[in-house]
């Protein structure tokens, strides 16, 4: 039995484990109940995902990013998808000690990879345990929206695609809408980004979307590069394992009067409101607007999760960690706001 009783931050909280669900012989769903009192905190977009706090016998303890598959429109309850991997000790403990009635330490949805409007046609590709997020926003794409979606799946052979019969589910439901290519390595080899864009061309107007391991994802980008498909219309999802602890909460450093002297102006347009704020170099984005109670998204504050991703739209910054985003990223003006530093004077940023 795993027991958690008080959350460890002022924006974590304790959630029960209402079912755990054996998707394949390596792979569980684990759903959660929401109580009434954090509905609000919990509410989601497809494609976002949960960070778990799981229990270390070294460390104390240890962060994990698990994208939702669950879909806001569809399913009554959140649920993240876990699969083991070699040397994944959060996936392999999960999957190891998870049972029905414990409570875990989770932080609110958060992410950006969520398509901007559930009316727009989508190509979908997902590898292994990067059908999460994808499958989050094919249903709601499905439900709440009006356009085709395509979805081109990987896996290692048939017995290791997860979700197999929901997608059967789906594709009988939705049979003038969703097209499901599945690709099996055991039946078609690994796929080459040629074979892809083959696959992929009569799509080449479609907003694309992938997750997966990262070879898979070079060949998706380099496929979709060959079609000639806009950058802007291409989103990746990526995950790193968080090496620190945002299950703490950060005091904002301490200024000083030269600080404060030399800072920079930041209009930041977050939520439809646009936040006039000072915004001195030593301190990133995410620090100031903590400071002042914003409710801005993040999680790990390393620059590893994608969480405070947001668009520079006049001004330019410094940042500490980009590994994360892509050049093609960064060239449009992408920015990661726990590791951005002021560099002009004046600024304006849209989350």
């Amino acid at each position: 039995m795993t027991s958690v009783d008080v959350p460890h931050s002022s924006r974590s909280a304790v959630l029960t484990v209402s079912d755990v669900i054996e998707e394949t012989a390596d792979t569980k769903s684990v759903v959660f109940a929401i109580p009434d009192d954090l509905r609000d905190r919990f509410t989601y977009k497809p494609g976002q995902f949960l960070t778990l706090r799981i229990p270390s016998d070294r460390t104390g303890s240890v962060a994990r990013c698990y994208s939702l598959a669950s879909s806001p429109f569809t399913d009554d309850l959140p649920k993240v998808t876990i699969k083991r991997t070699a040397d994944g000790y959060g996936s392999n403990w999960v999957c190891d000690n998870i049972a029905v009635g414990d409570t875990m330490e989770v932080l609110p949805p958060s992410g950006v990879f969520t398509p901007k409007s559930l009316d727009d046609d989508v190509l979908l590709f997902g590898a292994g345990s990067g059908i999460t997020p994808v499958i989050s926003i094919l249903k709601a794409a499905l439900s709440q929206g009006r356009g085709n979606v395509v979805l081109v799946y990987a896996n290692r052979d048939e017995k290791s695609v997860i979700f197999a019969d929901e997608l059967r589910e789906l594709a009988a439901k939705h049979p003038t809408r969703l097209t499901t290519i599945h690709w099996l390595e055991t039946v078609q080899g690994l796929p080459t980004a040629q074979q892809l864009a083959r696959l992929v061309a009569p799509y080449t107007a479609y907003h694309s979307f992938m997750c997966g391991p990262g070879p898979f994802m070079d060949t998706v980008h380099a496929a979709l590069a060959a079609l000639d498909v806009p950058r802007a219309r291409v989103h990746a999802e990526v995950f790193n394992s968080l090496a620190g602890d945002p299950f703490t909460d950060s005091a904002p450093a301490e200024l000083t009067e030269e600080d404060e002297a030399g800072a920079a102006t930041v209009d930041v347009e977050l939520d439809g409101e646009i936040h006039h704020l000072k915004w001195p170099r030593k301190q990133t984005l995410v620090d100031i607007m903590l400071a002042k109670g914003i409710d801005v998204p993040y999680s790990c504050q390393e620059g590893e999760c994608g969480s405070c991703a947001c668009t520079v739209i006049e001004g330019k910054v410094q940042m500490d960690n980009t590994e994360i985003l892509d050049p093609e990223d960064i060239e449009n003006g992408y920015i990661l706001g726990c590791q951005s530093h002021p560099v002009t004077d004046h600024l304006r940023i849209e989350f």
